[in-house]
């Protein structure tokens, strides 16, 4: 008559699958939200900034198709808008208020959904005497888009060609 507590070789097998389960974090877990990296993004900019004001995130244009994996640079496109906190604030940036005329920088370049390695490389120019609205609007979030696009289909392309190589046979 078997014992209440099963075979060894059960448990064993059961002990490993919780170990496994415990040393393997979820892949959820270790991918950020398309938000969250420019987030990210911002809060690097305001570190390497040497403006005496923080800025913080006005308008994300909307995210680009992906393959979903983090590690990837995924483009982006966003404006930024000078805030009342300086820069020694210890406080987050989404408490602070907007400067009244404050300055407004569109923002380009790309992020890694991974929590862990996050990686950014964005760049961001002052767009002087303009008020967001309208037709600028519209236009520098097609341009955005237009670079997201391009950059998505090189990154295609160049999978697909390296999806495509056999190597040569030697005659």
């Amino acid at each position: 008559m078997e014992t209440q507590g099963g075979s060894p070789s059960l448990r064993r097998w059961s002990l490993l699958l919780l170990l496994l389960g415990l040393a393997m974090p979820p892949a959820t877990a270790q991918a950020l939200t398309y938000r969250e990296a420019v987030l990210r993004a911002v809060d690097g900019f305001n570190q390497q900034s040497s403006e005496a004001s923080l800025y913080r995130l006005l308008e994300l244009d909307q995210q680009p198709h992906g393959d979903g994996n983090p590690n990837i640079p995924q483009p982006v496109s966003f404006t930024v808008k000078e805030t009342v906190c300086p820069r020694s604030t210890q406080q987050p940036t989404e408490q602070c208020d907007f400067k009244e005329k404050g300055l407004v920088k569109q923002c380009v370049g790309t992020v890694t959904l991974d929590q862990v390695d996050g990686y950014f490389d964005i760049s961001c120019e002052e767009l002087r005497n303009v008020k967001l609205g309208g037709r600028l609007r519209e236009i520098i979030r097609k341009g955005g888009r237009k670079i997201g696009q391009g950059l998505e289909n090189i990154g295609k392309r160049i999978k697909d060609f390296f999806s495509n190589v056999q190597p040569r046979e030697e005659s």
